[in-house]
């Protein structure tokens, strides 16, 4: 019997050795992939860190978004911390019969819990295969790999609940069964119902059999989860930790003086930083980033979790061939000996060329070309067919899943990060609007790696669509992307005077007369420049004007923020705009910024600050000003308005700088007004499909993103659409000329009702003047 022990206690030692040095090679080898990368800052505020943590890992806030799948996770995730110490009670138990908790009935309740936990988990693992392959979840893959966590974790659970039974068989302990281990004890009573009984040899060998499994595949999940999308268990809560301390929404500045720069931007994947290499590792591929995406779900080939899962595969095989280590254990041992040492030059992942594919079932092509259909029908956009632009991410996920394959004679050193990973058409369909970001659970970052590897296409190969070269073109040349002359920047002014009958003065103006004004008013080149616009800005002159307020603005001497310069890709533009336009803002003495544009106002609170803007002046949206005005009663809305309002957030309002309830409260505060929601609103709001210099280029697939973001608004029969930005306000405004068919639907900025009711002026004889003041 001793001599059995022993040879049970050696050759688990071997086992047990064998699957932590595998475990400990593939996380050192994975290491060594992210080390590649540009060197980053790992400081970080703690404060931070542990309420990140203790949020979005510990309490699962992101997670509990989709409610049924976070608290499925939230039964694997505790589930998997608790039943730790049962498998390690099973361990001893099976080696030396000694238990984890040697006092009863302390072991009693111990044993009672990890059995439940065990059922509980079980459920979990059901209840997830059936959201997977039953209601088939559009966001979530399906196929062998997504299936293989199931039946690790189905088959443990299984081995704990066999191993337990069989071990109240073998001891014959029905006192502790029918007390404290009720699944156990009804599996055991199974077992002697059919022949097996208490203390026999069979019971014995059942233990013995149940307690290796149950080993065996426990070290298996061990070895596989740092070579699967399960490495999240372990990087994740790194990832959160790391998560950058300043906004993660302000984009890296690239230091344009750097001599020795050989390169800007990421045109390979070592030229990512080591933090967003690690961002790769934690995707989980749950999906949550591509079911909230514009883009996605509009029809287009942009996934973000699938740029982030190909951007991983890819990280993995250029590491492999560089270290020249095996990214797979125990295949690597003996495929590649000693230890993975090899050539993995050759065979990589690649993006086919559309339709060559043919590794996808024949059922899933099929739903798929439904979807396509579908889409393309929706993309031809006509007034009696509003009810075609609803979001759908089916046929993205079909085409990623056919255009990203195996290609075993694909050679790495002539494959192109741009092109054969991640194709021009995914980079350009990128609205930057973050709410793949927001909704995911690990922490990734999406939007940054999007822009770099756009800088390098704009910066290193002058490459980008012809509609954003013409409108950076337009911006250098002329400050504005229509290219209309800059000495027209402020003819609004004039314009302005003989509409509302306020003279607007300008800064230089008052320089002239030796005042400085409190507050300078950026009109960006939205209301400068677009008529539609424009009106915005004559309400919002009104309003401050009717407040009292001591305000002027730059007129001519203003330009482009660089929002539309930088998320484009060209860096350098947008550098030498904000310089010049912070230049002039120090030289005039300003001491506080107010603008229309969550663009401009996002650029220069969060970005320019780095280029030189002192953190003392005070930036603010519109939104942020008028709400002050009217909880301080110098603007009280009066004139009711009687109609139903939705709003539309703007995504870099919103998402990028968490203003959501000023225009709202404004809102509020007029009489007659009633607010009603759309389904995706605040946080979860759906963009307008023109940040990240779409608004400048077009849409080349699917239907358009400000159609479909129009038709969720219309869902809700509001009378007025309103929204806080002018990018937006244009899109929604061609939206509704598309889809509102007969129905009477206005499209308004929220300063535009504010006037409305604070002034109650008829003037511009639109539906609100004519129709809600009574």
């Amino acid at each position: 019997m001793a001599a059995a022990l022993s040879i049970k206690l050696l050759i688990t030692v071997i086992v047990t050795g064998a699957a932590i040095w595998m475990f400990v090679e593939v996380v050192r080898r994975r290491l060594a992939y992210l080390s590649l990368g540009t060197q980053t800052s790992w400081k970080r505020s703690k404060r931070l860190r542990m309420a990140t943590l203790g949020r979005e890992m510990l309490l699962h806030e992101r997670l509990l978004n989709d409610m049924r799948s976070g608290l499925l996770h939230l039964v694997y995730f505790y589930g998997f911390i608790m039943l730790q110490l049962g498998a390690i009670d099973i361990m001893l138990q099976g080696l030396w019969e000694i238990a984890l908790i040697p006092w009863q009935p302390w072991y009693g309740y111990f044993s009672w819990s990890q059995e439940w936990i065990v059922v509980a988990v079980l459920l979990a693992v059901a209840l997830g295969a059936i959201r997977r392959y039953g209601e088939k979840l559009k966001r979530l893959k399906r196929g062998l790999k997504s299936s293989i966590v199931y039946w690790f974790i189905g088959s443990l659970m299984l081995s704990v609940l066999f191993t337990l039974s069989f071990e109240r068989l073998l001891h014959n302990d029905s006192g502790l069964a029918s007390q404290y281990t009720p699944v156990s004890s009804s599996l055991a009573a199974a077992w002697s119902y059919f022949g097996i009984e208490s203390g026999s040899q069979a019971a014995a060998v059942g233990y013995e059999i149940s307690w290796w499994l149950h080993l065996l595949i426990l070290l298996s999940f061990l070895v596989y989860v740092p070579q699967s999308k399960h490495f999240h268990l372990i990087v994740a809560p790194v990832n959160l930790w790391l998560r950058r301390e300043e906004p993660a929404h302000r984009l890296s500045t690239l230091n344009l003086e750097d001599e020795e720069a050989e390169r800007f931007g990421a045109g390979h994947i070592h030229h990512f930083n080591q933090k967003q290499l690690l961002d790769l590792y934690a995707c989980v591929e749950c999906g949550r980033c591509t079911q909230v995406c514009p883009a996605a779900s509009t029809g287009k080939l942009l996934s973000p979790m699938h740029l982030i899962v190909k951007l991983r595969d890819h990280l993995t095989e250029q590491g492999a061939a560089l270290t020249s280590k095996s990214p797979w254990l125990p295949k690597g041992i003996w495929e590649k000996p000693p230890w993975g040492v090899g050539d993995f030059s050759a065979g990589a992942h690649v993006m086919t060329a559309a339709g060559t594919a043919a590794s996808v079932k024949h059922d899933e092509r099929q739903e798929a070309q439904q979807q396509i259909t579908a889409m393309k029908s929706s993309g031809n956009a006509s007034r009696n067919a509003s009810d075609q632009h609803c979001t759908d991410i089916s046929l993205t996920m079909q085409m990623q899943a056919e255009r990203w394959q195996w290609e075993p004679q694909q050679k790495l050193a002539d494959m192109s990060l741009i092109g054969d990973v991640i194709t021009e058409e995914e980079l350009w369909s990128c609205t930057t609007c973050r709410n793949c970001e927001e909704q995911c659970p690990v922490g990734n970052e999406h939007v940054d790696k999007i822009v770099d590897m756009r800088r390098h296409l704009v910066l290193m190969e002058g490459s980008l669509p012809s509609e954003a070269k013409r409108a950076l073109q337009n911006i250098e040349r002329q400050s504005n992307p229509w290219g209309i002359s800059r000495s027209q920047r402020g003819d609004w002014i004039a314009d302005c005077y003989e509409r509302t009958g306020i003279k607007v003065r300008t800064m230089k103006e008052c320089a002239d007369q030796g005042t400085t004004p409190s507050l300078l008013l950026w009109a960006g080149s939205m209301a400068s420049y677009d008529n539609r616009s424009r009106k915005l800005l004559y309400d919002l002159v009104r309003l401050l004007d009717h407040a009292q307020q001591d305000f002027a603005v730059l007129g001519a001497e203003e330009l482009s923020s660089g929002d539309t310069a930088r998320r484009v890709g060209n860096e350098m533009l947008y550098q030498e705009l904000a310089s010049q336009n912070i230049e002039t803002i120090l030289r005039y003495g300003v001491s506080t910024i107010v603008t229309p544009c969550p663009h401009t106002f996002h650029t220069f609170k969060n970005e320019y600050i780095e280029l030189g803007l002192p953190g003392e002046i005070t930036v603010l949206h519109h939104s942020e000003l008028l709400e002050r005005l009217v909880a301080e009663k110098q603007l009280v809305p009066k004139f009711q308005l009687t109609e139903q309002v939705t709003v539309h957030d703007s995504c870099y309002l919103g998402r990028y700088n968490g203003i959501y309830d000023a225009p709202r409260n404004i809102l509020s505060s007029i009489p007659g007004l009633q607010l009603v929601e759309m389904s995706r609103t605040r946080e979860n709001a759906m963009c307008c499909g023109a940040g990240g210099g779409m608004m400048w280029m077009e849409e080349q697939s699917g239907t358009r993103v400000n159609y479909a973001r129009t038709q969720q608004a219309l869902e809700t029969n509001a009378s007025i659409i309103s929204t806080a930005c002018p990018y937006c306000l244009t899109m929604l405004e061609d939206g509704v000329r598309a889809l509102a068919d007969d129905r009477t639907v206005a499209t308004r900025d929220f300063a535009e009702l504010l006037a409305a009711s604070v002034l109650g002026e008829k003037e511009r004889g639109d539906e609100i003047g004519s129709r809600s003041q009574n």
